[in-house]
């Protein structure tokens, strides 16, 4: 326990004096939440554990799940890109949680344009996203839980790509009866390097002397770009207003190694354990942020010995209008 406190306070501090400098990562759509119902009260989850695409915000809540379960989100993300994320967690009696996660994006065909034909080439290209994950859970104690994945990262642009290799670590600790605190590092791995046929080109030495071969074979090198490293800390709350009617309250700060600062929080009222409603408030107080108030319903229903569940989640995005996510879940 004590080691693995010892790495989130490093990362955390590791964060805290790296630039922050908006821009210099690679893989932004790993900072995409997944979660229709998160998405609702805030995008916050580093405390909750109640759902499988909470692995995403920390890996500890795979130890504090009750069943197994698998989650299927969808999202028309910002300028028509198409954003998919899926999670399966197994749940065993005695060993922990093992689950794992897939995420894809793409951007859809794009013409080529050139200074020369700024209106097209007549070719066109796409944009494509994706990470693919296995995690373990443990509940080490009545109080405590902790979780680490490991990501595979690939981004691909036309015919030239990079990958990388990234860490997720968190706990989650029981303060109190019902509320709880958590802490996350995400993304803290390699770094990625560009590389592909759209690198090579042909070069003329000196491009003012005459009888040379001005048609050389070459290709460009790219610089190693680090992944956005993610610090998330947060307090969540649970209480019965009656039988009938439970309410969750939840706040969490980001220090992210490429951006300022923020604090984000929202809430969840559940009626008769079967219908949900939701808002919160993301990323306040950080620099030119485009994003604000969120929203979301949801619905879950047991038959059998399944519980199934469809969420629906709302985000502000400032200039860029809004976005919107669907998720499906079932738990057996």
């Amino acid at each position: 326990m004590r080691k693995i406190i010892f790495l989130l306070i490093l990362g955390f501090r590791f964060c805290a004096f790296s630039q922050t400098n908006t821009g210099t990562t690679v893989g932004q759509f790993l900072l995409i939440e997944p979660s229709a119902r998160l998405t609702g009260m805030g995008n916050i989850g580093v405390t909750l554990f109640d759902e499988v695409s909470a692995v995403y915000f920390n890996p500890a809540s795979s130890g504090l799940l009750q069943n197994s379960g698998v989650v299927f989100s969808h999202s028309d993300w910002l300028a028509g890109i198409k954003y998919e994320y899926s999670a399966l967690a197994i749940k065993t009696k005695k060993i922990g949680t093992f689950f794992f996660s897939f995420t894809y994006l793409n951007s859809g065909e794009i013409d080529v344009r050139t200074v020369e034909k700024p209106l097209g080439t007549g070719e066109r290209y796409s944009v494509t996203n994706l990470a693919m994950g296995f995690g373990y859970g443990l509940k080490v104690s009545d109080k405590f839980s902790a979780g680490l994945q490991i990501n595979y990262i690939q981004e691909t642009i036309w015919h030239s790509s990079l990958w990388a290799v990234a860490l997720n670590i968190g706990i989650i600790y029981e303060l109190w009866t019902n509320v709880y605190l958590g802490a996350s590092i995400s993304n803290f791995g390699t770094r990625g390097k560009y590389e592909g046929w759209d690198l090579r080109i042909r070069y003329d030495v000196d491009p003012k002397k005459y009888g040379d071969n001005s048609s050389l074979p070459a290709e460009l090198f790219t610089e190693k770009f680090p992944l956005p490293i993610l610090f998330r800390a947060g307090l969540s709350f649970q209480s019965s207003l009656s039988s009938s009617i439970l309410t969750k309250l939840s706040i969490e700060a980001h220090h992210p190694s490429d951006n300022t600062e923020s604090l984000s929080f929202g809430g969840e009222i559940k009626f008769f354990d079967v219908f949900s409603i939701r808002t919160g408030y993301q990323k306040l107080f950080q620099k030119d942020s485009e994003v604000g108030l969120t929203a979301g319903v949801g619905i879950q229903y047991p038959i059998a010995k399944y519980v199934f569940k469809l969420d629906y989640g709302w985000a502000e995005h400032g200039r860029l209008k809004s976005t919107q996510k669907f998720s499906v879940g079932i738990e057996f």
